[in-house]
Parts: structure tokens; sequence; C-alpha cells
């Protein structure tokens, strides 16, 4: 993931967004346990900022608890975008292996 190689960036981003896709669809998961998990300082690893930018997911409020409580979901369009990097995962885990 080098500047010198922006297409292995982005098919690294396209590959840890789904598989952030897939961490949400796994079970139930808190703002604060996708902070703690998926939050980054590094601007060229955006991963959480770009997916809820982008409208993969979406906040589901915690009502009186407030962001504590709070949920984060997939959208429809998350789950169109999960259902079609899986092959994506899938091919890689391949090649890592």
């Amino acid at each position: 993931m080098t500047g010198n190689h922006p297409g292995r960036q982005s098919s690294a981003a396209e590959l840890l967004t789904v598989q952030l896709l897939a961490w949400l669809a796994a079970r139930p998961r808190s703002y604060a346990d996708t902070m703690d998990a998926w939050r980054s300082t590094c601007p060229r690893l955006s991963i959480w900022e770009d997916a809820l930018g982008d409208g993969l997911v979406a906040l589901q409020s915690g009502g009186a608890h407030g962001m504590r409580e709070t949920r984060v979901v997939l959208t429809d369009e998350g789950w169109a975008k999960l259902a079609a990097g899986e092959g994506l995962v899938a091919s890689a885990e391949r090649l890592r292996a």
C-alpha cells in the first residue's frame, strides 16, 4: 500500500470496507465497540469514515442512553456491498494462504 501503487491501496481499502461490513453484520455492535475497533487517525485509511459517508452504515439511536447504546447497522447499500464483496475477501484470503 504505497503511494507508488494507488490501485493496491484502493483494493486494500475495498477489502477493509468489506471486512468492516462483515464484522458489523456478524452481531449487533455499539458505536463504542465500532470506534474501539475501527477508528483510525491515518488519513489514508479512513474505512469507518468512508463507510459512514458512503451510506453503507447508519447509527440507530440509543434512546436515553445516548451514544453509549447507539447501534451501528448496515444500510441496504451496505448489505449489497457486503454481498458483492464477499468473493473479494475469499479471493484475498486464498492468495494470502
